[in-house]
């Protein structure tokens, strides 16, 4: 058992800063949401600031997109040519897939101030993209609302895990430092 542990000494503590690093950053958000009352249909900022970002970048390729609070639900609802295309609720602000995508990150790093550039970078980058996603799935939902489901259940969720995969690779890859450790090795 201990020659097991030690073989594979470096899977273990990323498993273990993965997990904690996780753990701690949803347990976070979850006592974030916590402040808001969705009895109330009370949306949280964070999900407002996406909606907003996203209504503005349909804005710049259209003027007759706007927005308002459904009255039902905690949601954003998008209108695009005064028809009602879309919804925004609190996991379409992509923070969950930011948590995943820093704790690899976490998990996979040497280099402190590399690490923690890298993860403000990689979600800042995260939101730009997922504000363009919810603009693009809002033009196709109104464009092709008969492949909706496929559009929002599969086609544009690939867009933001994809993103993600790309950055992780590249921290990877070019910028963690195990590669040029291994390397040297």
């Amino acid at each position: 058992m201990k020659n097991s542990f030690s073989q594979h000494k470096i899977f273990f503590i990323f498993l273990l800063k993965f997990l904690l690093f996780y753990i701690a950053f949803i347990s976070i958000y979850k006592l974030y949401l916590h402040q808001y009352d969705e009895k109330k249909n009370e949306i949280d900022s964070f999900t407002e600031v996406v909606g907003f970002h996203s209504i503005k970048l349909m804005g710049v390729f259209t003027e007759n997109v706007t927005s308002q609070l459904n009255q039902f639900q905690p949601a954003i609802k998008v209108f695009y040519n005064d028809m009602y295309v879309a919804r925004i609720v609190e996991g379409c602000n992509a923070i969950s897939v930011m948590i995943l995508f820093a704790a690899f990150i976490f998990a996979f790093s040497i280099h402190w101030k590399k690490t923690i550039l890298y993860i403000v970078f990689g979600i800042i980058l995260l939101h730009v993209l997922n504000c363009i996603r919810i603009a693009l799935l809002c033009f196709s939902l109104f464009h092709y609302k008969q492949y909706g489901s496929i559009l929002h259940g599969t086609i544009f969720p690939l867009f933001i895990y994809g993103a993600v995969f790309i950055l992780w690779i590249l921290w990877v890859t070019k910028y963690s430092g195990y590669v040029k450790v291994s390397n040297d090795k």
